[in-house]
């Protein structure tokens, strides 16, 4: 097997040299689908495949998408469906590749000493301004419930 990166820090893809065009582990395999071979001998079978992994990963990516603005995990649920639409597309297996290279990319800079304290720094000034807004609305408007209703 040859494994060989151009850039520091990329991952290695790795090509399979005995051309039975099998891969082993995640990091191994390459792009393309990932139907069982019986599904991608029959084309008529396959291209139906494909469609229902695009629908069902696309239902999976609005309801993530719906799930945004409200109560719920949007985000995690969007790139299931991507994890799903990747299981047959090329396209999407691209985009995962890029996103988990990115994420990784974010989590080791948020390790490093300056750009923690950096972020604490901020986070506390954040907070002092939300306290000094709240204490000065308190001050002005005192606690009232909106809901209680001055007799007439």
């Amino acid at each position: 097997m040859n494994t060989g990166s151009n850039e520091p820090g990329e991952v290695a893809v790795a090509s399979n040299e005995t051309g039975t065009g099998e891969a082993h582990g995640e990091q191994d395999r390459g792009l393309g689908s990932r139907a069982p071979e019986f599904i991608k001998a029959r084309r008529a079978l396959h291209l139906s495949w494909q469609v229902g992994v695009f629908i069902i990963g696309f239902a999976v990516v609005v309801t993530g998408i719906i799930m945004l603005p409200l109560p719920g995990p949007g985000w995690v649920v969007i790139f299931g469906g991507m994890a799903i639409w990747a299981t047959e597309f090329v396209w999407a297996q691209l985009v995962l590749r890029w996103t988990k290279r990115k994420v990784t990319e974010a989590a080791q800079r948020a390790l490093d000493p300056k750009v923690r304290r950096r972020n604490i720094i901020l986070t506390s000034i954040g907070l002092v301004i939300i306290g000094v807004l709240v204490g000065i609305y308190l001050w002005k408007f005192g606690i009232t419930m909106p809901w209680k209703l001055k007799d007439q």
